[in-house]
């Protein structure tokens, strides 16, 4: 074991606050990716992962009665979170009835955007950090949306269901594999959607690589290449916003803390949850090394920054494989110098999509051994959706896909369908990160992935977008 990981392993949240004044690790932060079981056996995870009490998944995906009118409540209404307010703001059959952040300021200025609509002035929850609960309690609400730090969307997803109302949450849903299975369990107890908010799976290459996968042209798919490869460290050391959280996790973990951006575009290709399971997986790490850089160079001295020390390999790289033997490779990079990227490769049997810079390669179709600019194809292969809500989603968040995403969450609860994204898939691609760490921690050790639809995977019907026209 290296001297980081001993330094990392102990540290406890009061520590964790100790070191740094801003606020970094708030309450609810674990210790180790499996909630404190990085150190247990392959034998004992195993047993770990099974929850036989829960008996068989539903045997059809959930559809809840139509909502004339989604009645929301936010919960942090920060940087993201204000954005989805903006985008609700934009969308019909939508009120806006309550908003909760510690920030009372930032709660009192996203009140303003509702108002400023022409709306009824939203009640503000702003007593504390759980004063959601209090939300979840006395507001009459279809939709509690949460776009908190990491470590409290479990606690918010479980208190909105608990109180009858549909969960929604920002990436990931959850952190530990106890986490992920209380989601499922909740969704199912009380028959309440809890959607991820995956955006990436609505950006425009990923859902024209989607279609053109549907209509058969890259064959039989095989293999995907993903990963969220983005360069954080000014905003880690920031002393707002995601500066105030985001780095802790840096302090006691190591493994892959973001896999949901790269790894749900091509889940959905490959039908995972669908037609095929994520099966196991082995994950390894670089040391680490881009942090206490930047650190050294940026951070003056007496900041309480300084005196932090930092166990997240910079690079951490994931092999998956399904049960029907496919293969995913998933890579997460924020703490070096580089251009972002979500890599995107989707690789079938009769040709492949390869992102940053976009391009495909389709036999019969593109010359030999020659790629194509994908916006030469977009016309003919630009997925419906996009072409339905390109004009209403302009000028929203991420080139226009959180607005699409934030309006197939609407058009689902009014027309009473299944969402696109359920609790399935939010605790599958969520579950990638504990499972990541305890690999990273066992000398890259295969583990298996949790079957949290126990079987029903086989059973549900293809995956397709609501909305979208049903490729046979």
């Amino acid at each position: 074991m290296t001297d980081e990981r001993q330094r990392g392993t102990p540290i406890d949240r009061r520590e964790l606050l100790r070191l740094s004044a801003a606020g970094v690790g708030a309450a609810g932060l674990g210790f180790g990716g499996l909630g404190g079981l990085v150190g247990l056996s392959a034998e004992e995870v195993a047993r770990f992962q099974e929850r036989p009490h829960l008996g068989p998944a539903p045997a059809q995906l959930l559809a809840a009665d139509p909502i004339d009118v989604v009645r929301v409540g936010f919960v942090g209404v920060g940087l993201q979170g204000g954005s989805h307010v903006r985008n609700f703001l934009r969308i019909d059959g939508v009120e806006i009835v309550a908003l909760g952040d510690i920030n009372e300021a930032r709660a009192e200025e996203v009140a303003g955007w509702v108002e400023a609509d022409g709306r009824r002035r939203p009640t503000l929850y702003t007593r504390g950090e759980w004063d959601f609960v209090r939300m979840c309690e006395e507001e009459e609400l279809d939709l509690v949306f949460t776009a908190t730090p990491w470590e409290w969307h479990v606690p918010v997803c479980v208190s909105a269901m608990e109180n009858g109302k549909h969960a929604a949450t920002e990436v990931p849903a959850a952190y530990t594999v106890e986490d992920c299975w209380k989601l499922v369990e909740y969704a199912e107890k009380y028959e309440k959607h809890c959607v991820m908010m995956e955006n990436c799976n609505y950006d425009r290459p990923e859902m024209m690589v989607f279609r053109m996968a549907r209509l058969g042209l890259f064959g039989e798919v095989l293999h995907a290449e993903c990963g969220y490869l983005h360069d954080l460290r000014a905003i880690k050391f920031e002393d707002k916003d995601e500066g105030l959280w985001r780095r802790a996790h840096a302090m006691v973990r190591d493994g892959n803390f973001y896999p949901t951006h790269g790894l749900g575009p091509v889940a959905n290709v490959m039908n995972i949850n669908r037609g095929d399971q994520l099966d196991y997986l082995v994950s390894m790490s670089t040391p680490s090394r881009g942090l206490q850089e930047w650190q050294r160079e940026h951070v003056p001295d007496g900041d309480p920054k300084k005196n932090e020390r930092y166990v997240q390999g910079d690079v951490n790289t994931t092999m998956i494989k399904t049960v029907h033997g496919k293969t995913i490779y998933v890579s997460h990079d924020t703490n070096l110098p580089r251009p972002y990227s979500r890599i995107h490769m989707v690789q079938g049997t009769r040709g492949l999509f390869q992102g940053y810079p976009h391009r495909v390669h389709v036999e019969g179709m593109s010359p030999d051994h020659r790629w194509e600019d994908w916006m030469d194809r977009r016309d003919e292969f630009d997925h419906p959706i996009w072409t339905e809500l390109e004009e209403r989603s302009a000028g929203a968040g991420h080139g226009g896909m959180d607005y699409i995403e934030d309006y197939q969450l609407v058009r689902a609860l009014r027309e009473g369908k299944p969402t696109d994204m359920n609790v399935y898939d939010a605790a599958m691609l969520s579950v990638i990160c504990p499972l990541s760490e305890w690999s990273v921690a066992n000398r890259s050790q295969p583990v298996d992935v949790p079957d949290f639809t126990r079987g029903r995977w086989a059973e549900w019907p293809r995956f397709e977008f609501l909305g979208a026209p049903v490729v046979e």
